[in-house]
Order: structure tokens, then C-alpha cells, then sequence
């Protein structure tokens, strides 16, 4: 079998999928794609595709190095998301072979369901204990969201005081035991993280997620250390070396690897494992579409650290199309009592209605995150 093609589209309302097809008729689908770079990675992996085209699908692990290694440079959240779209693919293509679900191939479920989160409040949050509500009633034990709107480096309490009242008004609505996932989206700087983390711990947030920038992560043990509640970060991590030094300096308790970002479910793996032998929780980032999804649904199927899954159905970006509009069975990522059963079909479980992706790439998308500004016009973190 060898590869002879490898097709893509941007889909509203922000996603970027690609299909590898072979000269056997076997194909399989990913999601390469950063959030607001589309047609950067778009880009890069056609130009990927030179090491590709001709080659066995099946020698998945061979072709990640090639990917990977033949680049004199290396890593990043462009490079290692157009591997982690090809990956995935490569993955479905070789479970869609065999007749196989991708988790039977990394050596078969340690679990029959996962624990699901949703989001509300949007970017900057508002509402947020009537949204929360409503999640409950859906079914769901957890949901995450945005802790605070731009906050300058060195800010008034005024603005910790509105952070601590939004979660304390989450809590109020869905009670004590309740999963309450805090972003910082990395908005807050280290001056300010110290005090805000400090005030949320009554609240007992399940986690709190990126309290400071990536590039600042070294500060992690000095601003969270003696903390009661779970430190979360890592989806702006794009390879298990950069986790590895995350966790060997102890910063973090949970590990979010974004499955579209770091490299895919090969990368994936291994960054999970890291962590296991750390002690270290996995719940993978995932704002993204249906393959992200299901790729995460089947790591974590097989990695005993997993606990929690994020998905995208229902939020805020979401304003075109969502999460399941490309499916032809839809029932494949339903949720049900805030559990999503792991796809049992062969590939990643899921079938891309290739018609509708066609159809909505003539629309695409040009998405950009918001670029925000404080008082002072100077730029702030979104």
C-alpha cells in the first residue's frame, strides 16, 4: 500500500481537516490546525507531504520520525500540529485496514467510557452560574471556565475580587461536588497569580488551568506551590520534551497535550505515559472538531492516568458549525450523563461526511482570536 494523495479543507467554524488516501482505496481522516493559523499549517503540510506520497501508511512510527527529524528545524505549534493531523490520519487509515478501533492497536481500552467536561461563560465570562446550571442538567459532573478577562501585570485587587466572584457564583449554583475547571488562559501574570490562586482554593476548583504563560512556566513553583487544589497546563506544549521538563521540576498536576498540537496520538502517548510515571493526571485539551476528539477519545482509552476530557459542542466558537455537523452517525461522540462511550469502529470510530466538508469549505473560515488592549492601549493576553 503506498500514499498517494493527501487532500485538505478549512471548515467552519475554525478547523482544518485532512484525508490520506492510498492507491488500495484505504484512506484515513485528521485535524491538523492551529486555532487562528489554518492556512499556516495548511501549508505546512503540503510541503510535508514530499515525505509522504509514495510511502506505506502502515509505518507509522518510521514516517513520525521522518516528519519529525528530517527537518533540520524541528517542534513548534506549526510544525507539530501539521505531524499531529498526519498522525491521526495515519492512524484512522491503518485502523480502517486492519477493521479495528486505533485504541485496540496501542494495546487495547483500559476503560469503557470517559468522564466529559463542557464549557461556559464565553471569553470573558458572564453568567456563568446560570450556564453552569445548565450543564448539570445536562448531565455533565464538570465544566470549565474562563477564570478573568485581560488583567494588566501588575492590577487592582478590584480584579481578583471579580474573578473570585465569578467562581464563587459557579459554585453557589451547582454545589459542592461539582467539577469546576478554572482557565487562566495564561492572562494572568505572576504578580497578580500569586494572590488570585490563593483566593479560589475555598471554591475547591477541580483544576485551574495555564495560571501563567507557557514561557513562564519555571514560575510555577514559586506561585502554586502548597496549593490545595490541582494545577493544570499544556496546551501550548507541543512535544514530550517540553513536558518532560515541566514535569521533572514538579509544576504541574495535570497535563493537557492537545492532540491537533503535540504531535498526535504517537506523541500523545508518550507525553501521557511521561506523565503516568510522574503520577501526573492526563486530560487532554480539545476546543477543536470531531477528529480531535475522537484521536483524544482513544488515548485516553488507553492511558490509565486519563480522568477528564474537554470538548468543543456548544461553545462560543462554535457559531457556524459544530462538533457533530460532520458526522455521518452522529451517535459515535455522543455524550450521555456527562460520559462519552469510546468509539468502537474501526480507525478513530468516527465517519466524515465528505460531502458536507466539501460543501462547507466553500465557505472556510479566516478565524482569529480577539486581540484585546488595556486601558493604557498597550496590548493585553487573550
Amino acid at each position: 500500500m503506498k500514499i498517494t494523495r493527501l487532500k485538505t479543507w478549512q471548515v467552519p467554524p475554525r478547523w482544518l481537516f485532512l484525508k490520506i488516501e492510498t492507491d488500495e482505496g484505504c484512506y484515513g481522516w485528521g485535524e491538523p490546525v492551529v486555532e487562528g493559523r489554518a492556512a499556516t499549517v495548511e501549508a505546512a503540510v503540503h510541503e510535508l507531504s514530499d515525505y509522504l506520497v509514495g510511502q506505506d501508511p502502515r509505518r507509522i512510527e518510521h514516517l513520525w520520525n521522518i516528519l519529525y527529524r528530517a527537518g533540520f528545524y524541528r517542534g513548534g505549534p506549526i510544525l507539530m500540529s501539521a505531524i499531529a493531523g498526519i498522525d491521526q490520519a495515519l492512524w484512522d487509515l491503518k485502523g480502517r485496514d486492519l477493521g479495528v478501533p486505533v485504541h485496540q492497536l496501542l494495546g487495547g481500552a483500559c476503560r469503557d467510557r470517559m468522564r466529559m467536561y463542557a464549557w461556559t461563560g464565553g471569553d470573558k465570562p458572564s453568567d456563568v452560574g446560570a450556564g453552569a446550571k445548565a450543564l448539570v442538567d445536562k448531565g455533565f459532573t464538570a465544566f470549565k471556565m474562563n477564570g478573568t478577562a485581560e488583567m494588566a501585570i501588575v492590577d487592582s485587587h478590584a480584579k481578583v475580587d471579580e474573578a473570585v466572584a465569578r467562581v464563587a457564583e459557579a459554585r453557589d449554583a451547582v454545589g459542592p461536588d461539582i467539577g469546576i475547571g478554572i482557565d487562566f488562559h495564561g492572562r494572568v501574570h505572576r504578580p497578580m497569580a500569586k494572590a488570585l490562586l490563593r483566593e479560589l482554593e475555598p471554591y475547591h476548583p477541580m483544576f485551574v488551568e495555564e495560571p501563567v504563560l507557557p514561557e513562564h512556566l519555571p514560575s510555577l513553583k514559586h506561585i502554586a506551590g502548597g496549593l490545595g487544589y490541582p494545577i493544570a497546563t499544556g496546551e501550548r506544549l507541543h512535544t514530550r520534551y517540553q513536558f518532560r521538563d515541566l514535569l521533572v521540576e514538579g509544576m504541574v498536576d495535570i497535563v493537557q497535550p492537545d492532540l491537533s498540537h503535540c504531535g498526535g496520538i504517537s506523541e500523545g502517548m508518550k507525553i501521557a505515559t511521561l506523565a503516568s510515571c510522574f503520577d501526573v493526571a492526563l486530560a487532554p485539551h480539545c476546543p477543536l472538531g470531531p477528529l480531535t476528539l475522537a484521536a483524544s477519545l482513544h488515548v485516553d482509552a488507553v492511558s490509565h492516568n486519563a480522568f477528564i476530557q474537554e470538548q468543543s459542542m456548544g461553545i462560543h466558537y462554535n457559531r457556524d458549525n459544530d462538533v457533530l455537523d460532520y458526522l455521518v452517525d452522529k451517535d459515535a461522540l455522543a455524550i450521555e450523563d456527562g460520559y462519552c462511550t469510546i468509539p468502537q469502529g474501526p480507525g478513530l470510530g468516527v465517519e466524515i461526511d465528505e460531502a458536507f466538508v466539501e460543501e462547507r469549505s466553500k465557505v472556510g473560515h479566516r478565524w482569529r482570536n480577539p486581540v484585546w488592549t488595556h486601558e493604557d492601549g498597550s496590548v493585553a493576553e487573550w
